[in-house]
């Protein structure tokens, strides 16, 4: 939009220069006084000749009347359609924003979109998970609205924005801010505002996870920790650090790691492992087993008992896990 200024300002500072050289050449006046003479002619003030006019200048003067009056109102024009325009549109998104964050119900929340966060965006937008982007930047605001992604302009260590992405009704935040002293705010604020939401905080120090867990996180991540082992994975493990990114991003490939909750009313309860038959009946393989009180079967025996509330780790395509999920969830 700022483009669109710039046109009308250089014709008004062509119309400007145009006059000052004018008076200068037809009338010999100096700088200033051509200057001074240009401005009242084009702004049309009514103040008379500073000095008396030749022909040619009174001629020069009414040229200078048409297009002064002509270039400034242009300008003008230009001016007020580009404020009345930024401010309508930008009502009219934040009203849509707002409708569309108050529509969503067990979302993520990223405070931060810079490196660590605009990955976790581009995750959650290729499992179609809704999430709302929080960050203070207005270029980080223009990205996401590039991407079409629900986003608020504002300091994510506020409560005010933080409730403007809907906190009450989120399901999950991310916090991941450069500043672990923001990041441990954060936490603070979401847990103070939403008790029930799990929180995944971001760290870059290795001491700074437990005062996170203490403020209230559910998982901390330390990204140049976990990057160093991924690193030292590929050099002493390189095909076992290869499968994992393949169940774990499935860039280039169908089958990912996900979990799926067993609810009451599913023929899987009460059922073992191998009498579910689940490989048979969706293709998905059980590849660990968390129990209602946090134990985890990371590899589960044929005899292996299901119960209501253990979440299934499982392997397969999204085809194969959503046939799953609907009979591990059927009421």
């Amino acid at each position: 939009m700022r483009q669109r200024l710039a046109r009308p300002l250089a014709i008004l500072l062509t119309v400007l220069v145009v006059g000052v050289l004018g008076y200068m050449v037809i009338e010999g006046w100096g700088f200033f006084d051509s200057l001074y003479m240009t401005v009242i002619t084009v702004g049309t003030v009514g103040f008379r000749e500073i000095h008396p006019l030749s022909r040619a200048g009174e001629a020069f003067t009414m040229f200078m009347i048409l297009t002064g009056v002509a270039a400034l109102g242009f300008a003008l024009a230009q001016f007020i359609e580009f404020l009345l325009e930024g401010h309508v549109l930008g009502f009219l998104e934040g009203r849509r924003m707002e409708k569309r964050i108050a529509s969503m119900s067990g979302h993520t929340i990223i405070a931060g979109a810079g490196r660590v966060g605009t990955v976790v965006a581009r995750s959650l937008a290729e499992e179609g998970a809704e999430f709302v982007v929080v960050d203070i930047a207005a270029d980080a605001s223009e990205f996401a609205s590039e991407q079409g992604w629900a986003f608020v302009l504002g300091d994510a260590t506020e409560e005010g924005v933080l409730e403007e992405a809907g906190i009450a009704h989120a399901g999950s935040i991310v916090t991941a801010l450069s500043a672990d002293a923001e990041n441990l705010f954060v936490t603070v604020t979401a847990r103070s505002l939403n008790a029930d939401i799990f929180i995944v905080a971001r760290s870059s120090h290795e001491t700074t996870e437990a005062k996170l867990v203490k403020a209230g996180a559910n998982r901390t991540i330390t990204p140049n920790v976990i990057g160093g082992r991924r690193m030292a994975s590929m050099v002493l493990h390189p095909t076992v650090s290869d499968y994992l990114d393949i169940v774990t991003s499935g860039e280039g490939v169908e089958f990912r790691l996900q979990e799926v909750l067993l609810s009451a009313g599913s023929s899987f309860v009460g059922a073992s492992l191998a009498d579910s038959r689940i490989r048979e009946r969706t293709g998905a393989q059980v590849v660990a087993v968390l129990h209602a009180d946090g134990r985890v079967d990371a590899n589960p025996s044929a005899n292996t008992v299901l119960e209501v509330g253990e979440r299934l780790v499982v392997l397969g395509t999204p085809d194969q896990v959503a046939v799953l999920a609907d009979v591990a969830c059927a009421l």
